[in-house]
């Protein structure tokens, strides 16, 4: 269904600036932002300027009015496959009901293939498979890989623990189901992006806890970590980015329960046991209040002797994936991480085929 007239007229305005030669987006976007010894990239820092003075932050006011906000941002900045992808709408079934998740397939792409089970950002309270839809088809057109994007159960109708019980039911899913989705078994990834970080690396820690399959790698992009402490990053990029110290705190009012533990490794992963778990590629933003988290994160990782791959995007914000349609650092950061999933599912090919000759 084509967007709404006055949609389209606003998407042709934010790609006509972004079009525009470099002196002009930095005259619009104003003198270079420099803290903690990163600059911040131009379009980056044009972005948060046209969305602060928009007054549309996401993570604000009724819940219902900040997901149409955030379900809407795919239209304003647009995104274009460089192949054709086909959806397939599929149903996780759950005690609850059926997950809502689309298969995405790139165009001739042999099975079985690498799977990438991804979850969507938004804080655990908005998102969805429509906000997060040039998210998984980059990641599919670009690593060559299915993407089975899950919609799961958001605060505060569902509060923690639900999107975790959906993730890791979505990931066995996945397993179990293999051959109709057209994966590998060997060959299931998971990843997501901002909260969808935080459950792809719940999801791998519970999937050695419970002692059946466990993912083959996993993609966490600028994930929140550690709910239950403040690090210096918080305080450093508390104000002016895409993701802000008060939009954190509003995101937590309502994912989690009064009297839970904040250090539950469902909840803050960070205090969870890594023995065994998957290797990993963190991207970490240079411009975002949780930046430490994703750091501190592979350190841990690496301390108990997992493969980890730490990719610091010093000059970019929270959320950089849903700028690729901008092109840009935007895309260029989007491509490292394509590449790392598509290594990544590339080694558990060569892993299982090893194994499987002994």
């Amino acid at each position: 269904m084509p967007a709404p007239l006055g949609i389209r007229a606003r998407a042709a305005v934010v790609r006509g600036i972004f079009a525009m030669p470099a002196p002009v987006r930095r005259l619009m976007a104003g003198p270079p932002v420099r803290i903690d010894g990163q600059e911040l990239a131009l379009d980056a820092q044009l972005a948060i300027r046209l969305k602060n003075a928009s007054g549309s932050d996401v993570f604000a006011g009724p819940v219902e009015k900040a997901r149409a906000r955030y379900d809407g941002l795919p239209q304003l900045i647009g995104y274009a496959s460089p192949i054709p992808l086909a959806t397939r709408e599929v149903g996780v079934p759950a005690e609850h009901g059926d997950i809502p998740a689309t298969l995405y397939t790139p165009a001739d792409l042999p099975a079985p293939s690498g799977l990438l089970v991804y979850f969507h950002g938004g804080g655990f309270t908005v998102g969805s498979r429509m906000s997060h839809d040039p998210v998984a088809r980059y990641l599919a057109s670009h690593a060559g890989v299915r993407v089975l994007s899950v919609e799961y159960r958001c605060a505060p109708e569902h509060p923690f623990p639900a999107p975790v019980e959906d993730a890791i039911t979505a990931f066995e899913y996945a397993h179990r189901h293999a051959a109709d989705l057209g994966a590998d078994p060997d060959r299931i990834a998971v990843g997501g992006d901002s909260a969808g970080g935080n459950l792809a690396a719940v999801t791998a820690q519970q999937a050695v806890r419970r002692g059946g399959a466990v993912p083959a790698f996993q993609l966490l992009m600028y994930p929140p970590m550690d709910l239950s402490a403040r690090r210096p990053s918080h305080d450093l990029f508390a104000r002016g980015s895409t993701f802000t110290d008060r939009n954190l705190r509003w995101v937590m009012a309502r994912y989690i329960p009064p009297g839970t533990d904040l250090s539950d490794p469902r909840l803050s992963p960070l205090h969870g046991d890594v023995t065994e778990a998957p290797p990993a590629y963190i991207g970490s933003a240079g411009f975002d209040p949780i930046r430490d988290d994703g750091v501190a994160y592979a350190d841990k990782l690496r301390a108990g002797g997992v493969p980890v791959v730490l990719s610091r995007q010093s000059d970019l914000p929270h959320a950089y994936l849903n700028f690729v349609g901008l092109g840009g650092r935007f895309a260029e950061a989007a491509a490292e991480a394509a590449g790392a999933l598509r290594t990544g599912l590339a080694v558990a090919r060569l892993r299982a085929h090893a194994a499987g000759s002994r």
